[in-house]
């Protein structure tokens, strides 16, 4: 095992090699969260927990993947608090549930330019992957926005690398249909024949 540098100050350490990852962790909180203000407490949290227990940080190995495994489990364990459900049914009732989501998401409550800035900054892509079910979501978020690889999100997700494929699998094709939708909503693409 490597050990850390004698004399070094152990915040500093942190700094060094932790918190270089803080946007990638708060990117991924929000779209955990889909909340700023909630995403900003699940970093802050994941970021104390992490510097209280660093000196069990291993150098050398996947800093990434051991903060995000640290900010998922402050995540799950700020959703079971509140009592929330964690994960919905079957593929049949997620696509139900996305659908609705995002067609709650379209027009509700924003003003007009919220609107126009969602719709112009990739908002029909953002509200599709918000609207995914949480086991769908976190497999997308690390491996294709974050980069992580199976492995990476396998250890961070706390479950097989097939189950990791299978959900991202499942999730992509979840965002495809609803992306289909949108995309014929707005007259992108005509009506299948």
């Amino acid at each position: 095992m490597i050990g850390w540098r004698p004399g070094r100050d152990r915040s500093r350490e942190f700094e060094e090699v932790a918190l270089v990852h803080l946007d990638a962790l708060y990117r991924s909180a929000l779209r955990l969260t889909r909340n700023r203000a909630e995403a900003e407490d699940v970093v802050q949290d994941t970021c104390l927990r992490a510097f209280r227990s660093f000196h069990r940080f291993n150098p050398g190995t996947n800093c990434r993947a051991w903060l995000f495994t640290i900010l998922r489990n402050t995540f799950l364990n700020r959703v079971r608090g509140a009592g929330r459900e964690l994960y919905e049914g079957d593929a049949g009732s997620a696509w139900d549930a996305l659908v609705e989501r995002a067609s709650d998401r379209a027009g509700g409550g924003a003003t007009p330019e919220e609107q126009f800035l969602e719709t112009a900054l990739h908002g029909d892509v953002d509200r599709a992957l918000r609207a995914l079910p949480l086991a769908f979501r976190e497999p997308i978020v690390l491996v294709d926005l974050e980069g992580l690889s199976y492995r990476e999100a396998a250890e961070v997700l706390g479950c097989p690398v097939g189950t990791v494929m299978s959900r991202l699998s499942r999730g992509r094709r979840l965002l495809r249909r609803a992306l289909g939708d949108f995309a014929r909503e707005h007259g992108y693409v005509g009506e299948p024949e």
